[in-house]
């Protein structure tokens, strides 16, 4: 892996390798899982408002996995 030093961005630190590699798995699944979702949101007799509400809370279970690895300092 390339060695790279982030611009400093306010309330966030640099990742070691293994925080990006870590951070770089969560976002391939959360990929995945997003092309699932979709797939299901245009499949015949799928309760499309269920699915709204799937896609919303696994986003914010992605972005909290993301956030306990950057564990930034702001709000």
């Amino acid at each position: 892996m390339e060695t790279f030093t982030q611009p400093k961005i306010k309330g966030y630190r640099q990742l070691s390798e293994n925080e990006a590699l870590l951070m770089n798995e969560i976002k391939d699944l959360a990929e995945k899982v997003g092309i699932m979702v979709e797939s299901l949101n245009i499949a015949p007799g799928v309760d499309k408002r269920w699915v709204a509400i799937a896609r919303t809370q696994l986003q914010q279970g992605f972005m909290a996995l993301t956030r306990a690895i950057a564990q930034p300092t702001t709000f």
